[in-house]
């Protein structure tokens, strides 16, 4: 019987991502954490004679949030720009996880027509121990899976 082996857990801190704003690609190397979600979005399909409500798929949507260390003014400075110009801005956002020594490898997702919903203007906390950060809640309009996890097949 096969068992899960520990050493093909992935850790979260052996984590990278990357973004792509206008072009240009640069490491997230202040970034703390990232979840991405994908929402199925059903509606109800009444059937004459049930009496259940069952639903169906009708399209999906993606959010997220990134957290990263209060180290960088690029994502206010863009909000800014939105805010004086009007002119939204996209970026793709890479994320890569990978466990030396897992025998599932390496995943690469991208994250495309990320838009950010909400940032810090400022911020500081005189009671907290803790370093600053900011918390990016953002959307998303596609993602590919660019490596895949090899299957694992465990251990005896």
């Amino acid at each position: 019987m096969p068992f899960f082996q520990e050493k093909d857990a992935i850790s979260g801190k052996q984590g990278k991502a990357f973004i792509t704003l206008e072009g240009k690609v640069e490491e997230l190397f202040y970034a703390k954490s990232l979840e991405a979600t994908i929402e199925k979005n059903k509606v109800d399909v009444p059937i004459l004679g049930r009496t259940n409500t069952p639903q169906r798929s009708a399209g999906w949507s993606g959010s997220g949030t990134l957290t990263v260390y209060y180290v960088t003014s690029k994502f206010r400075q863009l909000m800014r720009a939105y805010i004086k110009t009007g002119q939204d801005f996209w970026f793709d956002l890479q994320v890569v996880n990978e466990q030396p020594g897992s025998a599932a490898g390496r995943q690469t997702v991208v994250l495309k027509g990320c838009n950010i919903d909400s940032i810090s203007a400022a911020q500081f906390d005189d009671s907290s121990d803790d370093m600053l950060a900011d918390e990016i809640p953002f959307t998303f309009n596609d993602y590919e899976v660019v490596e895949e996890f090899k299957p694992i097949t465990g251990g005896n």
